[in-house]
């Protein structure tokens, strides 16, 4: 057993499941964390549970979190459409500090188990404009975390790992492939069924699509018939 311990940030997605298998190969005991925050779908919890246990991580969360109850999302509001063409500027399917507060929850965990390291799987490349996708967030949530907290003040203190941060799609895919992750057990669809069928036309399918394409991998992705 290792003594390294890690804090998983785990949606169920391609890119999260793609740290998950890094943080693993790097020796970590990683304990994932996921959160039912009022998205359209629970699709990606199953796959992220499945993901767990495929992984033999040391432990699984999953945290029920109200931020549908604001909505303010295209992922958390029936009443604003997801959208299927590429829009300028940040898009509504934007969950309004929805990083942060995942991040938070992961470093409170993380100083319960002792654990100093946080992965991450955002990305500043082929991703939808997010602000809290950006390296100058996660330095400053790195900061924040080693100002606000007894580990960080008497410790010594956390570090966020964000291996994808600077990879295409098509990069993060030749990585998971190396790695032998079965990306049919992913779901990153806005909209994915109950089964965790993809849509095929919201900007993350697309992402994922031409990551394939542009990888020269097969894409094992389930979509709507």
């Amino acid at each position: 057993m290792t003594n390294k311990k890690a804090v998983v940030l785990l949606s169920g997605g391609l890119d999260s499941a793609t740290v998950l298998a890094i943080a693993k190969e790097q020796g970590y005991a990683c304990y994932t964390l996921s959160f039912d925050y009022g998205q359209r779908h629970k699709s990606e919890l199953k796959a992220a549970a499945k993901l767990s246990k495929v992984f033999g991580v040391t432990a699984h969360k999953t945290i029920k979190l109200g931020m549908g109850e604001f909505g303010g999302s295209a992922l958390t509001d029936d009443d604003i459409d997801v959208p299927i063409k590429k829009v300028i500027g940040i898009p509504v399917t934007y969950v309004p500090a929805r990083n942060t507060v995942f991040l938070s929850i992961a470093l409170g965990w993380a100083e319960v188990l002792g654990a100093k390291d946080i992965f991450i799987g955002v990305n500043a490349v082929d991703y939808s404009g997010y602000p809290d996708c950006r390296p100058e967030f996660i330095s400053a949530f790195e900061s924040l975390a080693n100002l606000a907290t007894k580990a960080g003040v008497e410790g010594s203190g956390f570090k966020i790992h964000t291996p994808l941060i600077n990879d295409t799609k098509a990069q993060i895919i030749q990585k998971g492939n190396a790695l032998n992750i079965d990306y049919s057990a992913t779901v990153s669809c806005y909209q994915a069924t109950i089964k965790g069928e993809a849509c095929g036309v919201c900007e993350s399918c697309r992402l994922r699509k031409q990551g394939f394409e542009k990888a020269k991998a097969q894409d094992p992705t389930r979509y709507k018939s």
